[in-house]
């Protein structure tokens, strides 16, 4: 998603990096403080990689799948690891479980079982015929304050949330350490603290293609694109993307090519998107009954808005039925 910056004069400093396989961009309206920012989330990322990574045999995440392989097991995890599963619960709370952090087995059986960027190298992937059962997010337990239970056989994926929840964990620690005002831009998701420019933060809604056909301005809220057309491979039975409907277990059809979602923080705003893309047509009326404004983009180009979503000259919008 791309950040514009205000008038001349007034723009905010921007620094890009790599980091958890995705171009990063964090804003401030303090110069002086972009470089110890810059740090800060460099930092915080790779953390979160050690801790949540499934492409990473040292990872938290594929220690657990390895102990959970063929029994029932228990996990001491870090407090990072804690935070980010406490955090995953949310968005399957506020989802009512349409997004779900036990997905992982169906996803590695759908063909993401490593890096995206060797994922598609592959000419095509035998899917199966019958995907792996998902767990569940409510098998997963808790007992004390550090030690987590998982079903035999699951692989937990933070992939619908770690990235959106770190961005709202660095913004926040870049507001109560440094001067001025913050946008966290995490591959899309995007978290905000501090004092915003004069006018707010002007964020562009971008495409596939890299065109942005919206800008929107935001204060304090989050915001959010989950795309099925980004992340996406090649498998025998068609294209395959990273979003998984966790009540079949099966890639999520494509109806929308993206959805954008704004709410309280970035992790909310992500939450709402996967499930809009899990729901398919169902979509437009579950994030109106839950007043989330979103876009949400077809892949003929046609676009639908639900209620709060502001809508460009000429748009017809939506009309809930």
């Amino acid at each position: 998603m791309a950040v514009h910056p205000m008038d001349p004069g007034q723009s905010p400093v921007a620094g890009t990096f790599t980091a958890i396989g995705t171009s990063n961009t964090l804003l401030v309206t303090e110069p002086a403080v972009l470089d110890a920012a810059m740090d800060v989330a460099r930092q915080d990322l790779a953390a979160l990689d050690r801790a949540v990574s499934r492409f990473r045999e040292d990872s938290e995440v594929s220690r657990l799948a390895r102990l959970a392989e063929n029994t029932d097991t228990w996990y001491l995890g870090s407090e990072l690891f804690i935070d980010h599963l406490e955090a995953a619960c949310h968005a399957a709370r506020i989802s009512e479980g349409l997004v779900d952090f036990t997905v992982g087995s169906a996803l590695i059986a759908s063909g993401y079982d490593a890096d995206l960027d060797a994922v598609r190298a592959r000419p095509t992937y035998a899917v199966p015929s019958r995907p792996p059962a998902v767990p569940g997010w409510q098998q997963v337990h808790r007992a004390g304050h550090r030690w987590v239970g998982v079903p035999r056989g699951a692989v937990l994926d933070f992939g619908a949330s770690a990235k959106a929840h770190a961005a709202d964990a660095i913004a926040d620690s870049l507001a109560r350490a440094l001067a001025g005002g913050f946008l966290v831009n995490l591959g899309g998701d995007i978290a905000t603290s501090g004092t915003a420019p004069d006018g707010g933060w002007r964020v562009g809604i971008e495409d596939a293609d890299g065109s942005v056909p919206q800008v929107v301005v935001i204060t304090d809220q989050g915001i959010a694109t989950s795309s099925t057309q980004l992340r996406w491979w090649q498998t025998h039975a068609g294209p395959a993307h990273h979003i998984v409907d966790p009540r079949t277990g099966r890639t999520a059809p494509a109806v929308w090519a993206q959805v954008t979602c704004v709410g309280m923080d970035a992790l909310e705003a992500n939450a709402a998107s996967t499930a809009a893309v899990v729901l398919g047509e169902q979509a437009p009326r579950w994030l109106t009954d839950h007043g989330v404004a979103a876009r949400l983009d077809r892949p003929d180009g046609t676009t639908v808005f639900t209620p709060g979503w502001p809508r460009p000259l000429g748009s017809a919008g939506w009309t809930p039925r």
